[in-house]
């Protein structure tokens, strides 16, 4: 039950604000992103959430997969984005595979400033 979880929060993001509002180019996106680093993609789903006083709706885009799962929430009134990746690090370490997904999604949202934190997951001691 080994495994990293990476999170980010990024915020004056200055990329494309269809990165923002669009779930299926959105999701389309996280999916490649999967594959390009290496890891296994078993399912996905977006939602678009409706617009506000404040401005546009954001999205949810997850992807299932076959280490853990991606999973990107974004706001785009407030020029705001969230990434979660996990990976279990079960029978290999997927470690370098969830930091290279991680970049490439920062390098998308082109965040003004990023906070990243990592957590080692699974550290229970066996019996």
């Amino acid at each position: 039950m080994q495994g990293l979880h990476l999170t980010a929060d990024l915020t004056h993001c200055r990329c494309d604000a269809i990165w923002l509002t669009d779930a299926p180019r959105l999701l389309d996106q996280c999916v490649q992103q999967v594959l390009e680093a290496g890891l296994q993609p078993v399912n996905h789903l977006a939602h678009a959430f409706p617009a506000t006083e404040h401005g546009p709706g954001g999205v949810t885009a997850t992807v299932l997969l076959a280490e853990s799962h991606l999973c990107v929430h974004t706001w785009p009134e407030q020029a705001g984005v969230t990434v979660d990746v996990y990976v279990c690090n079960f029978g290999a370490d997927h470690s370098a595979k969830a930091h290279a997904l991680m970049d490439a999604l920062i390098a998308l949202f082109a965040p003004g400033q990023v906070l990243r934190q990592a957590l080692q997951r699974g550290g229970v001691a066996p019996d």
